[in-house]
C-alpha cells in the first residue's frame, strides 16, 4: 500500500492519483491483450519496449482527458469543505464512478479484442448508434450481475489501495486564485493532447498486432470518432480525373461492352449475343461466413455439412474475396458493385438514394425486388438504403410472430427468415412476376443462439461454430423446401458471405481474413464447376446479370467474371482507412496521409513481404478508389432512367 508522499500532499494531488490509476489499468489491460496475442507478436526486446513505452504515452494522454472532472472538483471546492472528513465521501464517490468506468472500458476492450483483435475502432463507434442491439447482445452473451459485482469489487480494491494518497491532498490550504492558476495550467495538457497527438505514433512496427498493443482503446475510440467521415480527396494520393477514367475504361473493357462518350464515366452498354434468360435470382448473404469454416478449405469441425455438399453441384468460386470487414461493406459491394470508399460505407452516407444497384437494374426488367432481413432494418441504415434504391424492404416488422422460433437482440433465427423468404418467392411467382430476393442472415453473430433441437451444438454454448452450423442447417432446409416449389427449376440460388468472422492479422490488410465462399446453384441452368480465378465481391452483381444474358447499361465497377481476361483479375480489400488493391501477387495499400506501400501477400497466413512500389499498379489502385469516390460524390453513380 502506498504511503502519503509530498508529491500528493497538495490540492491537485487527486489528479496525479487518477493519472496513476489510468496508467495502471492501461498497463494491466495491455498485458492481458499481449499474452492473448503473444503467438502473433513475434516479440523481441525492442518491440516489447515499444509496446509498453508507447502504450504508457497513450495511457497518459487518456489520463489528461479523464482527469478533467477531478481537476474541476479540486478547483471549485472550498478549503473549509475540502479539509473536512465529510468531503472524503464526495471525493471517494467521484473516484469510484471514474474507476468503475475505467474498469468497464478495460473489460469491454478485452472482449472487443477477443472478437476483432484490435483496439476500439470505427466498429465500436458505429455500435454506439445501435445501443439496443449491442446492449441486448451483451446481456444475452454474458452473466452481467456477476460481471458488475466483479467491476465494483475491483474498483473498491483500487480505491482502497490509493486512499492514503487521496487523503494526503486534504492537508494544505490553497487560495482560489492559486487554485485557478494551477487548474488552467492542467487544462493545457488535454488541449495539447487533442491538437498535437495522433494515433499514428503507435505504428512503429510492420506487425499490426504490435501497433495495436501500443495504443489505448479509449484514445483509438476518440480518433475513430473524428475520422469516420474520411474523404478520399483530402487524405489519399490522387491522379487527375481524366487520367483515372482513361485507366478505368481500359481495365473494364470487355468483349460485350461499349463505352459511352462521357469520358469522365464508366458507363457502358452490355450487349449479349444470346437472348436474355428469364430466371429468378435468390441471393443469400450469410453473416460472417469465413471460407475457413468450410471443410473444403481445411476445417475439421464439420460445421458446414450442407454447404460442403453443395460444392460439387454448384458453380463454386474458391478464390472469392470480401471487400471489407463489416456487413455494410458486404451489402455495399453486393448491391452497388463499387470499391469501398474510405470512412463510412455508402449505406450510411447522405445522398445515397437512387443509386445504380443490381436491384434497380432488375426492377427495370420487371422483377419483384426485395431486401429481406430478420432484424430491425434501421440497423446500419439498411432499410433506408435499400428502400431508396430499388428494393422493397421486408424486415422483422413484416414477419409474422407465428413463424418465429427464436429471438435475440439482433433479430430472429435464420430458419424463420428463410421460411419467410420462401413465402415472398411464392407471392411473386403467383403474381406472375420474376423475383430477385436478397436475404441477409444474422444467426452467426454474438450471442450465437438459436432454436434448440436443430443441430448437435447446444444454443447455450454461445459459440461461433454453433452459429455457423445452425445457419448451414437453415440453408439446407430452405433449399430442400425450395426444391418442391414450381419456381425452383427457373431460379439461380446465390450464397455468399458478407465478410469474414475476423479481420485482424499481422499486416494492415491480411488477405486471408477476406477469403469468403460463393456458390451459384441452379441445377439444369448453370454447369457445376470450380472457378479458380481471383474474384472480388464487387464482381458478383455483374456476373449474375451475365449469367442471365442481360442487356443493360452498366455503371458497375465490378466485372462479369466470364467476360474478363486473366490480366483483369484483381481484388479490393479494405478497412475504413486502409484501401487495398491486389493484382499479380502485388498488394498496394493506400492509407490516409501516407505514401502508398506494396507487399507480396501470403494468401494462407495473411502475412506479407514489403516490396518496391509499382508505379503502374499504384496508379491503377488510385484510379479505382478515387474514381469510385468521384462518381459517388458527383452524383454520377445514380440509377439510369428506364
Amino acid at each position: 500500500m502506498f504511503s502519503a508522499r509530498p508529491l500528493f500532499n497538495q490540492r491537485f494531488g487527486p489528479v496525479l492519483v487518477l493519472t496513476l490509476i489510468v496508467c495502471l489499468i492501461g498497463f494491466i489491460t495491455r498485458c492481458v491483450l499481449f499474452f492473448k496475442t503473444i503467438e502473433f507478436v513475434d516479440a523481441s526486446f525492442l518491440r516489447i519496449v515499444g509496446i509498453f513505452g508507447i502504450g504508457l504515452f497513450y495511457d497518459f494522454v487518456v489520463s489528461c482527458f479523464f482527469a478533467v472532472p477531478v481537476a474541476v472538483y479540486c478547483w471549485l471546492v472550498s478549503d473549509t469543505w475540502y479539509r473536512s472528513k465529510w468531503q472524503r465521501i464526495s471525493l471517494f464517490t467521484l473516484f469510484t464512478i471514474l474507476i468503475m468506468a475505467l474498469v468497464i472500458v478495460a473489460g469491454s476492450e478485452i472482449a472487443f479484442w477477443q472478437e476483432f483483435y484490435v483496439r476500439f475502432n470505427f466498429i465500436a463507434v458505429d455500435y454506439l448508434v445501435f445501443t439496443n442491439e449491442v446492449i441486448g447482445s451483451v446481456l444475452e452473451s454474458y452473466n452481467m450481475p456477476l460481471i458488475f459485482t466483479g467491476i465494483f469489487l475491483v474498483a473498491a480494491f483500487i480505491l482502497f489501495f490509493f486512499r492514503k494518497l487521496l487523503i494526503a491532498s486534504q492537508l494544505p490550504v490553497v487560495k482560489f486564485r492559486q487554485r485557478t492558476r494551477t487548474f488552467l495550467l492542467l487544462l493545457l495538457f488535454p488541449l495539447a493532447a487533442f491538437f498535437l497527438v495522433s494515433n499514428k505514433y503507435k505504428n512503429f512496427s510492420d506487425n499490426n498486432f504490435v501497433n495495436e498493443l501500443g495504443g489505448n482503446g479509449l484514445y483509438e475510440f476518440g480518433a475513430s470518432f473524428w475520422i469516420t467521415g474520411l474523404g478520399y480527396e483530402k487524405f489519399y494520393p490522387k491522379n487527375s480525373d481524366a487520367e483515372n477514367f482513361v485507366r478505368l475504361r481500359q481495365m473494364l473493357q470487355a468483349p460485350n461492352a461499349t463505352f459511352s462518350n462521357d469520358s469522365l464515366s464508366i458507363d457502358r452498354v452490355i450487349k449479349n449475343e444470346d437472348p436474355e434468360k428469364k430466371l429468378n435470382v435468390m441471393l443469400i448473404s450469410v453473416e460472417s461466413l469465413s471460407a475457413d469454416y468450410l471443410e473444403y478449405f481445411g476445417n475439421k469441425e464439420k460445421i458446414t455439412p450442407f454447404l460442403d455438399s453443395l460444392i460439387p453441384h454448384s458453380l463454386f468460386f474458391e478464390n472469392f474475396y470480401a471487400a471489407g470487414t463489416r456487413t455494410v461493406r458486404g451489402l455495399e459491394a453486393l448491391s452497388l458493385s463499387i470499391p469501398p470508399t474510405p470512412g463510412k460505407s455508402i449505406l450510411r452516407r447522405p445522398n445515397n438514394e437512387g443509386l445504380f444497384t443490381i436491384g434497380n437494374v432488375l426492377k427495370s426488367k420487371g422483377y419483384a425486388v426485395n431486401f429481406i432481413y430478420g432484424g430491425n432494418s434501421f440497423f446500419d441504415n439498411m432499410g433506408s438504403f435499400f428502400g431508396n434504391n430499388g428494393y422493397t424492404v421486408k424486415d422483422l416488422s413484416s414477419i409474422p410472430t407465428s413463424m418465429i422460433n427464436h429471438r435475440t437482440s439482433w433479430g430472429i433465427d435464420d430458419e424463420a427468415t428463410l421460411n419467410f423468404t420462401l413465402q415472398q418467392c411464392d407471392l411473386a411467382y403467383n403474381a406472375g412476376k420474376l423475383f430477385f430476393n436478397h436475404t441477409m442472415t444474422l444467426t452467426n453473430h454474438r450471442p450465437y443462439t438459436y432454436p434448440d433441437g436443430r443441430i448437435d451444438i447446444p444454443s447455450a454454448a454461445h459459440t461461433p461454430a454453433g452459429g455457423v452450423k445452425f445457419t448451414d442447417y437453415a440453408l439446407r432446409k430452405f433449399m430442400t423446401d425450395a426444391a418442391k416449389k414450381p419456381w425452383f427449376s427457373n431460379t439461380l440460388f446465390v450464397i455468399v458471405a458478407d465478410h469474414c468472422s475476423q479481420s485482424a492479422g499481422k499486416n494492415a490488410l491480411p488477405v486471408n481474413k477476406y477469403h469468403i465462399p460463393c456458390f451459384v446453384y441452379a441445377p439444369g441452368l448453370v454447369t457445376p464447376a470450380i472457378e479458380a480465378r481471383l474474384t472480388s465481391q464487387i464482381d458478383l452483381a455483374p456476373t449474375i446479370l451475365g449469367l442471365l444474358n442481360l442487356n443493360y447499361t452498366s455503371r458497375f465497377f465490378g466485372m462479369d467474371v466470364f467476360q474478363t481476361r486473366p490480366s483483369q483479375n484483381r481484388l479490393f480489400i479494405s478497412t475504413y482507412q486502409n484501401l487495398g488493391y491486389l493484382k499479380n501477387q502485388h498488394l498496394v495499400i493506400l492509407a490516409p496521409m501516407k505514401q502508398p506501400e506494396s507487399y507480396t501477400p501470403d494468401f494462407k497466413t495473411g502475412t506479407g513481404i514489403k516490396i518496391p512500389d509499382s508505379d503502374t499498379l499504384t496508379k491503377e489502385a488510385i484510379a479505382w478508389y478515387e474514381g469510385a469516390s468521384y462518381l459517388f460524390n458527383s452524383g454520377k453513380y445514380k440509377s439510369l432512367p428506364n
